[in-house]
């Protein structure tokens, strides 16, 4: 415990000192047990306090938090892009600098507002608690948004600038999109037939992870001046990402998609099977009469 102790007092003697004071920064209590909490309470106790109750109905309700959560990522992917463009930021390389210019703060308050959106995410896995819809509560859907605010509350204590800053507007980017499509799915059937896209969401995910992957690789290779053991934790993360979000997007789409083509196709073959018996029974019937 003490050499626990000792090192994060190291640690946090090199975090930056421009978010010190900011709301949830400083200690990193608040937001594990938050995680942890919404771990237990996605999986047990959620669907418990649920089992006997039926479903609420939350269209309105979910319309209202998808469009909110489309303006949040909005403003969040504005004020990173303006921010960058002004500081000159260059890519796939801008080392980390604990500057005190205003383009900076603006830059930092954008990564803080990203860190945050990630445990108001946390509303998505309650409202399909509401509504029972357990099934998509996966592995995949509680690791993502557990793990999310655990990684960025590292990112914006002690690098809130140079590369955390594209990877967080590329994500803010996809969640600009896959919120809208949530919110137009809350609307219900009448929408339905302009939502063929879903699946495209997560093939901008995955080239999403790609991009972060190599940039990451490529920071860390390359000699760029940004922390190294950061550059390794969006490594491990990323993979861990491209290979839960490659196994659903294959078992959803791909392995789905070949089942149903199986299906219309065996059902084919049965009906031109049972066509040929018909026709068969058919002229036997009227030979039969003939001869008759």
């Amino acid at each position: 415990m003490e050499a626990i102790s000792e090192f994060y007092k190291w640690a946090e003697s090199i975090s930056d000192p421009r978010v010190a004071d900011w709301f949830l920064i400083p200690s990193p209590l608040p937001t594990y047990s938050m995680s942890f909490f919404y771990i237990i309470f996605s999986w047990k106790i959620g669907p418990y306090l649920m089992h006997n109750r039926e479903p609420f109905n939350l269209k309105y309700l979910l319309i209202i938090y998808n469009l909110s959560m489309v303006y949040l990522n909005y403003h969040i992917f504005k004020e990173l892009l303006f921010g960058m463009l002004e500081a000159g930021y260059s890519y796939p390389c801008q080392p980390f600098l604990t500057s005190t210019r205003p383009v900076d703060f603006r830059i930092a308050r954008a990564l803080w507002w990203y860190f945050a959106s990630k445990l108001i995410e946390f509303i998505d896995t309650l409202f399909f608690i509401l509504r029972k819809k357990d099934n998509q509560i996966s592995f995949l859907h509680v690791y993502h948004h557990a793990t999310m605010p655990m990684l960025w509350w590292i990112g914006t204590k002690w690098v809130p600038a140079g590369q955390s800053a594209p990877a967080a507007i590329m994500n803010a980017f996809i969640h600009i999109i896959m919120y809208f499509y949530y919110g137009m799915a809350a609307f219900g059937p009448s929408l339905q037939k302009y939502l063929w896209w879903k699946r495209y969401l997560t093939q901008m995910q995955l080239i999403q992870f790609c991009i972060a992957l190599g940039t990451a690789t490529y920071s860390l290779y390359s000699g760029c001046d940004f922390p190294r053991w950061m550059s390794w934790a969006l490594i491990l993360y990323m993979i861990s990402f491209l290979v839960l979000f490659g196994n659903f997007y294959i078992q959803a789409y791909l392995t789905k998609k070949k089942k149903k083509n199986d299906e219309l196709r065996n059902g084919k073959m049965k009906t031109s099977v049972k066509g040929t018996s018909r026709d068969n029974n058919g002229e036997l019937r009227s030979r039969n009469k003939i001869s008759s």
